[in-house]
């Protein structure tokens, strides 16, 4: 299996995978449909600036696990005093066909390579109840989080 960046031309694959890895979890269809178009959008838009990057496992030619990695403006904090960014981990999916076979620690250790090598050191993300105990298991530590929907 081969791990490469992604490029523009997995646009594809990163919706495919971000679409998958939200109805794995339960989302309702109908709000993923809405989703979906604006997704593609925005992916766009920041796979062409370099704003969103990512990796992705390829076997035999075709796309078997993914993850994105978003590098985003923070102030110091008490969790990263010396550092004004944030790596922000999401979209990571592997195919069902391939899960148990290390691929999504494999891409969890290319972001933490990425993070350090960008002198960022202190990632997040909002992991799915599936996922979690996986996170846990590479010391990904839950937090205290909050949120207000303004609609």
């Amino acid at each position: 299996m081969t791990l490469r960046p992604i490029t523009f031309a997995d646009l594809d694959a990163v919706c495919d995978h971000r679409r998958r890895m939200f109805d794995a979890a339960g989302r309702d269809a109908a709000v993923l449909d809405r989703m979906d178009p604006a997704f593609r959008i925005w992916a766009a838009s920041r796979l062409r600036s370099g704003e969103y990057m990512g990796w992705i496992v390829e076997a035999d030619g075709r796309p078997a696990a993914s993850v994105g990695l978003m590098f985003i403006d923070w102030p110091p904090h008490p969790e990263h005093p010396d550092c004004d960014r944030r790596g922000y981990v999401l979209n990571l999916f592997v195919e069902p066909e391939h899960r148990g076979q290390g691929l999504a620690r494999r891409l969890m250790r290319r972001v933490e390579e990425e993070a350090r090598t960008r002198g960022v050191d202190y990632l997040i993300l909002h992991p799915t109840a599936q996922a979690r105990p996986m996170y846990e298991t590479l010391n990904w530590q839950a937090t205290s989080e909050m949120s207000l929907r303004l609609n």
